[in-house]
């Protein structure tokens, strides 16, 4: 079942309103004892509806969680679109200069605030989820999957896993370096991460980029499960075909 609402985030967008999507499992209405872990994403529009997605191919997460019956709650909220930067605004942590898109704002500490302390605590009340730390999870793909290296970092204290796909790790690497080794990780931490093979030209050194990451998660003692995808590319039908991937990583053990 996919729930459908409208929200604001007075703090990014004043009173413009923006969707917000969450999937329950149907097994939730046969059984009012249950309780999910919750995966939380970015890019909300791009998920469950062709017609709602950007360009017109989402990723196709009901039918995926509709065919498994994975006992995981999803919430998602729209990204700005805003054409002057609204999304990199939103979705990069740091303030910064790209010689392609210009100035970039790096609200994403304001839109992490806003998802703890807002959007968390209004699906925790609504629906039948294990709230805790090791029940929630964080995700997202390009701009979003550098806000999902940002949030299991920076706010490790609420999710403890997080899927980063094609990070957008190219927009400011030192910045998220430090941050990497500085932020407090707490053991049982979980990082899924890929890249796809055909993505690695579109930015100067991604592999090397792409390995120092890794590289600095597993010295913070972070489980990782990391991949180069064969003919992975830069869209929604790609990371669609990893959702069996990161959900095995997301749910490991659990």
């Amino acid at each position: 079942m996919i729930d459908v609402w409208e929200v604001t985030i007075p703090e990014l967008s004043g009173d413009q309103p923006r969707r917000a999507y969450l999937y329950l499992p149907d097994e939730a209405e046969q059984d009012p004892e249950a309780r999910y872990p919750v995966l939380y994403m970015f890019d909300g529009h791009n998920l469950f509806f062709d017609e709602d997605a950007t360009y017109g191919k989402s990723w196709g997460m009901l039918e995926y969680m509709e065919s498994t019956q994975t006992p995981l709650i999803i919430a998602a909220v729209e990204c700005s679109h805003d054409p002057n930067n609204g999304r990199l605004n939103e979705y990069s942590p740091f303030a910064c200069r790209d010689p392609e898109f210009g100035r970039i704002k790096g609200l994403g500490k304001v839109t992490m605030e806003w998802m703890v302390k807002t959007f968390k605590p209004q699906i925790d009340e609504r629906f039948p989820t294990l709230p805790g730390r090791e029940h929630t999870f964080i995700g997202g793909s390009s701009m979003g999957g550098l806000m999902s290296l940002y949030a299991v970092s920076k706010y490790n204290k609420y999710f403890s896993r997080c899927a980063a796909l094609s990070p957008s790790i190219w927009l400011a690497p030192e910045r998220l370096e430090r941050l990497l080794r500085t932020a407090r990780i707490q053991p049982g931490t979980v990082v899924y991460m890929d890249y796809g093979a055909q993505e690695m030209g579109n930015h100067g050194e991604m592999l090397r980029g792409f390995s120092d990451v890794a590289s600095l998660l597993l010295e913070r003692g972070v489980a990782l499960t990391c991949r180069i995808v064969p003919g992975g590319t830069h869209c929604e039908a790609s990371w669609e075909r990893q959702i069996p991937f990161f959900m095995n990583t997301l749910l490991y053990g659990l």
